[in-house]
């Protein structure tokens, strides 16, 4: 059976794009958010939080534009199906947090904790990741379209099904990660950092392949000579 391919580079949806939109009320907390909440059908819009606590809370059928969480806590966090615009997130623990049926449109994530995490179709445009921890993580059926991954750490976490296109991988760890059809044909960049071993199971191109071919030799401790 052929390797699968990338699917054709989606595009992003717009707020009025979104079945529950009609439904959404804006977010009346006071500027605060609540542990083990449930926001259902939530509006927030321009909205910042600062060392909030949510841990716990579910974020269901929701849209978030231009908010900014600085700080805060909130493991074990559920979002589902829920969007999100220039979403900005930095030095957040969103460590054990669930995301399913998730779109996140030019956000960005920076010193971020999401170890632990379990990712369901859950989709990416032109985000940009820096310096983010997701070891142990659980990835399924994610896509990260037109985004830049800088030393973002995926070491022990599980990708299945994960795909790439047009992003920029950059400084990226993947010690112990296991992999199964993850494709980075389409990837605009492919820098690994450590843990080359783990792409076993990954699908790369055969330019990608020649790319790698040092760092592969040494992980198999292969000496090269030419004479």
């Amino acid at each position: 059976m052929p390797a699968r391919r990338s699917d054709p580079r989606p595009a992003p949806r717009e707020l009025a794009d979104l079945p529950y939109a009609e439904y959404l009320e804006p977010f009346d907390g006071g500027g605060r958010l609540e542990r083990e909440r449930t926001y259902d059908t939530v509006r927030f819009d321009g909205d910042e939080f600062e060392d909030a606590d949510g841990g716990g809370a579910g974020f269901t059928e929701s849209a978030f534009t231009s908010v900014v969480f600085t700080g805060g806590r909130y493991r074990r966090a559920r979002f589902n199906d829920v969007w999100l615009h220039t979403v900005r997130w930095v030095g957040t623990d969103l460590a054990e947090t669930d995301w399913m049926d998730a779109e996140t449109v030019s956000g960005a994530f920076a010193g971020v904790e999401v170890f632990g995490a379990v990712m369901r179709r859950t989709t990416f445009f032109n985000c940009k990741f820096d310096s983010v921890n997701a070891r142990a993580a659980t990835l399924r059926d994610v896509r990260f379209v037109d985004c830049l991954l800088r030393d973002v750490d995926f070491g022990d976490a599980s990708l299945t099904g994960v795909t790439f296109p047009g992003s920029v991988l950059d400084g990226v760890r993947l010690e112990k990660a296991r992999m199964a059809e993850v494709d980075l044909r389409d990837a605009a960049g492919l820098g690994i950092a450590a843990g080359h071993d783990a792409l076993r199971g990954a699908i790369v191109s055969g330019a990608q392949l020649l790319d790698l071919a040092p760092a592969l030799a040494r992980v198999l401790g292969i000496e090269v000579r030419d004479r």
